[in-house]
């Protein structure tokens, strides 16, 4: 890696997004499922797909250098990295641990930067890249982070982010730094977007305590009767904005009413299904006529097997789903490497001929 300091990154540096969404599913043989959307209104946010070997020799950013945390990759990892290959934004290793960042403007807070502990400091861009080389299971991770073993600090002093971490036996936690003080959550509902806080967002869900699959039942009003218009009338008034609330509470009932289907592959592709509902059209974050010249705010989705060790992933240039079998991996031999998700930036479209 060569040495670069902040002043040398790229100009828009990390993460200049609206926001992500993240959902987790599990088929009825046991296989855990866990995808999600990256987003960003602002430019073509590059992304790539990183293969770390076992043994490489890492070390994090700091705020001001290259000189933080170094340590060595315990397990091989194949991550989706956005900006920089050391910034897996998504990203699972070869026992079924995985991990992704979320953006999480406004409400998170890191410690200061200390240089005297640069040594024990890694950037919140980074904690992806130390937790996916180190750790097994979330309970690994969830210790190594409650026992202080890295000091986590912003490298992006205009933003903060919060993470999702899972494992193969379908453990699954939400981790926000506030105040300098990790808070780990149980996710129970399976479901992650941005601000405000998890438990906020659990609490929010209350305010659609009504909504139902199917439709509602007909009603009478003195002697006015009135129906459904249409299919779907429980879900009527589930929110459709791309706000983190709104997102949260769209995911958590689509996920809820999803049925559970046989196994990895039927579930995966279900994932992807549920996952385009969340496609933000460009133009919908600007004013009129000021949207960038770029396909989609999201930039990418992807779909992570945790029980077979596979990526999935798709993007806005490019809706052709492809995978990483990590089991086809040899993390002792293979180097480190990362590739950009589209060699070209153009939708494959199949020709059908009528004879």
């Amino acid at each position: 890696m060569k040495k670069q300091t902040l002043s040398e990154w790229p100009a828009q540096k990390c993460f200049p997004t609206v926001g992500c969404t993240g959902i987790s599913l599990t088929a009825t043989d046991g296989s855990y499922i866990q995808g999600r959307t990256i987003e960003g209104s602002e430019m073509d946010l590059p992304g790539q797909y990183v293969v770390i070997p076992r043994g490489k020799q890492l070390q994090s950013f700091t705020p001001v250098d290259t000189n933080g945390m170094k340590f060595t990759a315990k397990y091989g990892v194949v991550g989706l990295a956005v900006v920089r290959p050391e910034f897996i934004a998504e990203g699972i290793n070869e026992m079924g641990f995985s991990c992704g960042l979320f953006f999480f403007p406004n409400f998170g807070s890191y410690e200061p930067f200390d240089k005297a502990q640069r040594e024990n400091s890694i950037g919140d861009l980074q904690l992806n890249q130390w937790m996916l080389t180190q750790f097994a299971t979330v309970e690994e991770a969830v210790c190594a982070i409650r026992s202080g073993q890295a000091r986590i600090v912003g490298l992006d002093q205009t933003a903060t982010v919060h993470w999702r971490m899972g494992d193969a036996r379908g453990n699954q936690v939400v981790l926000e730094i506030v105040h300098g003080k990790p808070n780990i959550y149980e996710n129970a509902v399976g479901v992650i977007t941005n601000a405000p806080e998890f438990p906020w967002h659990l609490t929010n869900l209350n305010n659609y305590v009504n909504l139902q699959p199917g439709n509602a039942p007909r009603q009478h009003f003195g002697r006015q009767s009135i129906f459904p218009m249409g299919g779907n009338s429980g879900f009527l008034g589930l929110p459709g904005d791309a706000t983190p609330p709104s997102r949260f509470v769209r995911a958590t009932f689509y996920r809820a009413t999803a049925p559970k289907l046989k196994d990895a592959v039927s579930t995966v592709m279900q994932c992807f299904h549920i996952l385009n509902n969340f496609d933000i059209p460009i133009g919908t974050e600007h004013p009129l006529g000021e949207a960038p010249d770029i396909p989609s705010a999201t930039h990418w989705t992807s779909v992570i097997d945790l029980t077979h060790r596979k990526v999935y992933f798709k993007t806005a240039y490019n809706n052709t789903i492809r995978c990483i079998d990590l089991q086809k991996i040899d993390f002792n031999t293979v180097c480190y490497q990362y590739h950009p998700f589209d060699s070209t930036k153009e939708q494959p479209v199949e020709e059908i001929v009528i004879k």
